[in-house]
């Protein structure tokens, strides 16, 4: 009887793939031809009205220009001065401290809204659209109502129940004007980081706070142990929106304070516009140069250290 033997399925040589295949398969992951045809004009429209005037204006900073005729090159000597300009240093001063405290009254009234909005209660679809109307109105339309209020309303009010410090308009007092200013802010921006709570508050399966209410675990707890580590990308995407955003407020202080009382309330981005328009453009521009690197490097420091705490979305 003489055996038959079959060839090992481990010893088969694959048949050559088809002609153009290997071709095909080289190409899956490089971008199809149509995608450049979106992409080179949007590079061209950002390089044109973003990044050359951007180039043309660090360029300036170092010039004595003034935003019309001749200019000569002075060198370092606009950046050198700022270092020694106190009007500079308060308006960095009041920005950055503005912004940390804004920051921080915004995330935990939207967070805290979020989660109420988030339980089974009446009307809650009615109150989110109502809650989310300060972030369709103007900047400036906003400050020129609160001003008319705490210029008047709530002095009147103030001086009605016997409350002294608030009977004078709080925009004329140096030491309190700021705070009109972080609350007209934070009324404005509180809107839109409520929705990205929201949507972070959705993404939580429901499971895990009847599994740990089984365990004992109260509302406090659930906050702490489940609630905060899985919207912890979404405190971050807040923060990070947020510090830029008040860093550059403009407006709101526009129509509210004016930058006053005296300097009080100058906000960077105020100092800088209003160099543009005095005739101060070099100098200006060398101070907008170095916001600019400063709030750049105030986001690359959040991403490392929210990289570093392995926060993810």
């Amino acid at each position: 009887m003489t055996a038959t033997t079959t060839p090992s399925t481990a010893t088969r040589v694959p048949a050559p793939a088809p002609d153009g295949t290997t071709a095909r398969r080289r190409r899956r992951g490089r971008p199809e031809p149509i995608a450049y045809v979106f992409l080179v004009p949007a590079l061209l429209v950002f390089t044109v009205f973003v990044v050359i005037p951007a180039l043309v204006g660090i360029f300036y900073s170092f010039t004595d220009y003034v935003g019309f005729g001749g200019w000569s090159f002075l060198g370092l000597r606009n950046y050198v001065a700022l270092l020694g300009d106190p009007g500079i240093r308060e308006a960095y001063g009041f920005t950055l401290g503005f912004a940390v405290v804004t920051v921080v009254v915004a995330q935990v009234i939207a967070l805290t809204l979020a989660i109420g909005l988030s339980k089974r209660i009446r009307f809650a679809a009615g109150l989110r659209a109502i809650f989310v109307i300060p972030m369709v109105v103007s900047g400036i339309v906003v400050a020129y109502v609160f001003s008319f209020l705490f210029s008047n309303t709530l002095p009147a009010f103030a001086s009605a129940v016997g409350l002294d410090p608030l009977s004078q308009s709080i925009l004329g007092n140096p030491d309190l004007a700021w705070l009109a200013i972080v609350v007209v802010s934070a009324w404005q921006t509180i809107p839109g980081a409520l929705l990205v709570y929201t949507a972070g508050l959705t993404s939580i399966p429901g499971d895990l706070y009847e599994a740990s209410s089984l365990d004992g675990a109260g509302p406090w707890r659930q906050f702490r142990s489940i609630t905060l580590p899985l919207i912890a990308g979404f405190v971050l995407i807040n923060t990070i929106l947020g510090i830029k955003g008040y860093l550059g407020v403009y407006d709101v202080i526009v129509g509210l304070t004016g930058g006053g009382p005296g300097n009080a309330t100058s906000s960077v981005a105020m100092t800088i516009f209003g160099g543009f328009t005095g005739g101060d453009y070099a100098y200006q521009m060398a101070n907008a140069t170095v916001f600019f690197v400063i709030t750049v490097l105030i986001s690359v420091l959040q991403l490392v250290v929210s990289r570093g705490r392995n926060i993810r979305l």
